[in-house]
């Protein structure tokens, strides 16, 4: 299990430094998780040490929340003062990428129909 997670490490580590070097506007952890996929894309699928290790952490992936949790509590006041307009901006981005995602498929169903029909 430690080479797996050492694994997981070494490509945020590597997300991290290329975010920094590159002035990227992603998280780091964000451009390891990329490189990871690449990564294993390239290999045709994770090894067993780090499909078992990445078996393993999605089974306690819960106990991620807890500092999740935490920060609701240590903010509670200000959640409570700017709580509208926080959920007005989640239900918006919600609708917004709701809406993103259906025009991108149908477009992309319409090319799909049009690509069937010529071939």
């Amino acid at each position: 299990m430690i080479q797996g997670f050492s694994w997981l490490l070494l490509f945020q580590l590597a997300g991290e430094l290329l975010v920094l070097g590159l002035d990227w506007p992603v998280p780091g952890p964000v451009a390891g998780m990329a490189l990871l996929f690449l990564a294993l894309l390239w290999r045709g699928g994770p090894g067993r040490r780090l499909a078992q290790t990445s078996s393993q952490l999605l089974q306690h992936l819960s106990l991620l929340f807890v500092p999740a949790g935490a920060g609701v509590v240590l903010y509670g006041a200000l959640l409570a003062r700017e709580g509208w307009s926080l959920a007005l901006a989640l239900v918006a981005s919600t609708l917004l990428a709701m809406a993103v995602a259906a025009l991108l498929l149908r477009v992309l169903l319409r090319r799909s129909r049009r690509g069937s029909e010529e071939g």
